[in-house]
């Protein structure tokens, strides 16, 4: 087993001193990879199927697919086909490519609960467009978010205080996830003022363990919208194309109002989309949302390639297959090192924690010890399956994860 060096490279080095000089902090946002690591490279140069490569040419088995876009595996050929055809012939245009009528017809086809879509940039951008159409459809202004839940990096739903007013997020009212009572003691707080329920398919709060959704209270969710009028916007920017096709809550038959998706709905390009009901698509047609690069041809054709791909029906099963494989193999190395560990969330977007670690400093060592051995994932953050994992790559994988919990029991 090649195992890469627990110094990082010269040219890694020489990038993030060049970048201190010209960009705040030397990277911002939840990349800037020394707010959880010493060992991982923070510039990457390529990637290929599940494996990038930094700077230094160190090549990486890569679980974290661009924090979740990539869904089919890097440098898919159908997705750069369709990229590299609609570059010749044009992206940013006077007028919006008709790929984005075949986009959308392909989305209304796949998703059962939706009737139309509409497309942006990324997850900020479809969350706050949904709570947009649903205020301009209730005529409220209140919104029952989970309590700790991230729905995007701007100011009515940051989880971070700084630049951010209480006005901002005055009509934010917080719920407990899976906790329907505290959901209805939110909404009867908001009373008829309330717009929309906003809802993540699953608990995916960082530097905790995962949480998946309990039926009942996904449809008590249905149900409390209902009674109360708002709209139910489900949060499939993370979750979504990787779990269920139709929409992370349709194997539970709930559906939403509203849908933001982001991630992994066009492999790695620039792309958001927001989908809803027939109910609601005046609403949609009476907003203005916009921006210059909103309907950028080559992301929606990357799009419509991704979709079409993933309609094919392998890539689902295989994520699912393989991360399996990768839970499986984990616990019995955990065990086989004396270990505990956690395993949380769905498989094709794993967590691992360590029983009794509130300071995260036995996750950080694991994973620390892991890049340096060539595998690519985050101490606290969910990680992401790509359909690009073969069996033979979660082996490759688990040979260097055995020789980590070895190493993070001396660190730690």
């Amino acid at each position: 087993m090649t195992t890469a060096p627990t110094v990082l490279g010269e040219h890694e080095l020489a990038l993030r001193e060049r970048a201190r000089q010209v960009i705040p902090g030397g990277m911002y946002g939840h990349m800037n990879v020394a707010a959880f690591s010493d060992a991982h490279p923070q510039f990457m140069a390529s990637g290929q199927g599940c494996r990038i490569t930094d700077t230094d040419g160190r090549t990486y088995l890569d679980l974290m697919c661009g924090w979740g876009p990539v869904v089919l595996g890097h440098r898919h050929p159908a997705v750069t086909a369709a990229v590299r055809d609609q570059l010749e012939r044009g992206d940013c245009l006077d007028g919006t490519s008709p790929v984005a009528v075949e986009f959308a017809e392909l989305l209304v086809d796949t998703i059962p609960a939706a009737d139309w879509a509409m497309f942006c940039k990324n997850g900020s951008d479809a969350t706050t467009t949904c709570v947009t159409i649903a205020r301009a459809a209730t005529g409220r202004r209140k919104l029952l978010v989970a309590r700790g839940a991230y729905h995007g990096a701007v100011p009515w739903c940051s989880l971070r205080g700084a630049g951010v007013t209480a006005e901002d997020q005055a009509h934010l009212v917080h719920y407990e996830y899976n906790d329907l009572a505290s959901a209805a003691a939110a909404a009867a707080e908001a009373g008829d003022d309330l717009a929309a329920i906003v809802v993540c398919p699953m608990r995916h709060d960082i530097k905790r363990e995962q949480e998946l959704v309990d039926p009942a209270f996904a449809r008590g969710l249905r149900d409390l919208a209902d009674r109360t009028g708002a709209a139910l916007v489900l949060d499939d920017v993370r979750c979504g194309f990787r779990l269920d096709l139709g929409g992370s809550w349709e194997p539970l038959g709930v559906h939403p109002d509203l849908s933001a998706w982001s991630k992994a709905i066009a492999n790695g390009q620039a792309l958001g989309a927001v989908t809803g009901t027939e109910a609601l698509r005046e609403a949609a047609r009476s907003i203005y949302v916009t921006g210059s690069f909103w309907y950028a041809a080559v992301p929606l054709a990357a799009g419509l390639a991704t979709l079409t791909e993933l309609r094919k029906g392998r890539a689902l099963p295989d994520m699912a297959r393989t991360g399996t494989r990768l839970r499986d193999g984990l616990a019995a190395q955990a065990q086989a090192h004396g270990v505990e560990i956690r395993q949380t969330g769905p498989v094709q977007m794993p967590m691992l924690s360590f029983a009794g670690d509130t300071d995260l400093r036995m996750a950080t060592a694991w994973a620390e010890a892991a890049v340096e051995r060539g595998v690519y994932l985050h101490p606290w953050h969910n990680w992401f399956l790509s359909a690009a994992h073969t069996d033979d790559d979660i082996d490759a994988i688990l040979e260097r994860t055995d020789d980590a919990f070895a190493s993070a029991r001396r660190r730690g």
